[in-house]
């Protein structure tokens, strides 16, 4: 499965970096997310609840970064595990233009293998409900670029385990959208 996109963001492109590394944010910005957590240099672990009617499944995954150029670029390596609902492995790449506007233009390109019951679902439903989820990242993604009030601006983390977390959306997204193809044909 391949997800492409662009979007506008409405502020510069360190500002979009700096929400993009910020794990609470991005936490909030994620259909589903229920953990971000930092697991050694440049990996990060992640939960994820998706729910489909009555029924609800959880997965668990792991994401390595790797190619990053601070501001300007960054992959994603990803791997995440659903039980019986099978697997999605992938990778995710994002890049980040200023515009002369001052807004940012963010390119993304992912790609997932998926096994298991989730390689029986047909690409078209899969697609579709990505691009759902996708756009609704996207939409909390550029709130949280444009500070609310003093107390409620994103604010850049200092800790020294938070490095670049690449495209975590991107893989989220993947990993909520297979889950939820399963339980749909369910």
């Amino acid at each position: 499965m391949n997800l492409t996109g662009t979007r506008n963001v409405p502020a510069s492109a360190d500002r979009v970096w700096s929400v993009l590394h910020d794990p609470n944010t991005l936490r909030s910005c994620m259909p589903g997310c229920d953990t971000l957590e930092a697991d050694g240099a440049d990996a990060y672990r992640v939960s994820l609840t998706a729910k489909v009617g009555p029924i609800s499944a959880r997965f668990a995954g792991k994401m390595r970064i790797a190619d990053d150029a601070p501001t300007r670029t960054y992959t994603l390596w990803f791997e995440g595990a659903g039980g019986a609902a099978g697997f999605v492995n992938g990778e995710a790449r994002v890049t980040l233009t200023p515009n002369p506007d001052g807004a940012t233009t963010l390119a993304y390109v992912a790609k997932a293998q998926v096994g298991g019951k989730l390689a029986q679902i047909g690409s078209r439903l899969i697609e579709g409900a990505a691009q759902k989820l996708t756009d609704d990242f996207f939409a909390e993604l550029v709130a949280a670029t444009i500070p609310q009030t003093e107390e409620r601006s994103v604010v850049v983390p200092t800790k020294s385990w938070v490095r670049p977390l690449a495209f975590i959306a991107a893989a989220a997204v993947i990993l909520v959208v297979a889950l939820a193809a399963v339980l749909l044909r369910s």
